[in-house]
């Protein structure tokens, strides 16, 4: 499990902009470490956002995503005070899920 996520949930009239910070190294497994060996692979395969229970964002990701990945979306159908739930899984089976409420 990686550190915490940070969380940016803001509305503007009827839409929600949300901006996640993601702490993950996202090693594609292709590198070499200073022995010659490779560095076994370790990335996020899959994002997800729910808010009152409703699926806001699905994502399936590969090694090609940078370190530290940074999302931005926006969408409809919540208000101020709402919870969002952010949820990633990588591909060894790690899991992080933080929340924030909408301000």
């Amino acid at each position: 499990m990686g550190s915490p996520m940070k969380i940016r949930a803001r509305i503007e009239g009827d839409v929600v902009q949300v901006r996640v910070l993601m702490a993950h190294i996202m090693e594609t497994g292709l590198r070499k470490n200073q022995q010659g060996e490779p560095i076994p692979a370790h990335y996020i395969q899959q994002v997800s956002a729910t808010c009152k229970g409703k699926e806001v964002l699905t994502a399936q990701w590969g090694p090609a995503v940078s370190a530290n990945p940074f999302i931005a979306f926006k969408f409809r159908g919540a208000a101020k005070g709402d919870k969002i739930t952010f949820k990633w899984i990588d591909n060894r089976g790690d899991t992080r899920t933080d929340e924030s409420i909408i301000q």
